[in-house]
């Protein structure tokens, strides 16, 4: 399994990005962008979906549709991350919860249960971490939005 970046961008931005993605990762991965990107090894589209429900779960957006839509014809491998998700990413920071619990952490573990995941708890804490971030900063007035690439 290849790898899978996400990352936010206008839409003509996301699509050159993903184009250059496309190409490094037909010859080698190394010289293709990252920048303000979280990009995990090991894991698909799928799972960032996952992430999406439990993320909508745990700040109490659930019944949202959380699943990754298709961006342009012209790449398969480019998808949008729909405006509940970001939302639902970015309330991992600020979400108070009653008790003890940390609503990111609980995510983040709850993730890296799921089937199959390349990494442990504390890793899916970080990439949760760095995407709720990215998710945070998303500026509707700027028209950019959250993308993935998969390979």
């Amino acid at each position: 399994m290849g790898f899978t970046e996400i990352f936010a961008a206008t839409h003509d931005a996301a699509l050159k990005r993903a184009g250059i993605l496309d190409q490094a990762n037909s010859s080698s991965a190394e010289g293709a962008p990252v920048g303000q990107a979280v990009r995990i090894q090991g894991i698909s589209d799928f799972e960032v979906e996952q992430l999406g429900d439990l993320a909508g779960t745990a700040v109490h957006a659930g019944g949202a549709d959380y699943e990754l839509t298709m961006v342009d014809v012209a790449s398969d491998s480019l998808l949008a991350v729909p405006p509940a998700m970001v939302r639902a990413l970015a309330d991992l920071l600020t979400y108070e919860t009653e008790g003890e619990g940390n609503v990111l952490d609980d995510v983040a573990e709850q993730w890296a249960s799921q089937e199959d995941m390349p990494f442990g708890a504390a890793q899916a804490r970080t990439y949760v971490k760095q995407l709720a971030e990215i998710a945070a900063g998303i500026n509707d007035s700027e028209r950019t939005g959250l993308y993935v690439w998969s390979a």
